[in-house]
């Protein structure tokens, strides 16, 4: 059972994000969802895969990410995404996942250049 706190800080930080994000338990059950994935129509008690093809979950790192205790990505060109694992701290069986279009960048404006800081 995941405490309630995780899952309420989870929506402290999730629910504005503008992306779909699940919080997710090694079982693959999804434990919590932000707001845009509920709009998708994301369910909680699911599994993560569930309504998906398979093939598109080939490329999953959630167990390098919980094995590791540290946050994961890859690029899945063929989907135009960059996808991403994050373990929780002091939660060994709970990730949250999420993933981003890269499509979506311009040249002007690369994920380099979003990561850079401002002056």
């Amino acid at each position: 059972m995941t405490d309630p706190k995780v899952v309420e800080s989870f929506h402290m930080m999730w629910d504005s994000f503008p992306i779909r994000v699940r919080l997710i338990q090694k079982d693959r059950t999804v434990l919590a969802i932000n707001k845009a994935a509920e709009m998708e129509g994301c369910i909680i008690g699911c599994k993560c895969f569930d309504g998906t093809p398979i093939e598109l979950h080939k490329v999953c790192k959630s167990n390098v990410a919980l094995k590791e205790r540290k946050g994961v990505y890859e690029i899945i060109a063929e989907q135009s995404r960059m996808a991403f694992w994050i373990p929780v701290e002091g939660c060994d069986d709970v990730y949250v996942h999420f993933s981003i279009r890269s499509d979506v960048f311009s040249p002007v404006h690369s994920a380099t250049d979003l990561l850079k800081v401002k002056d």
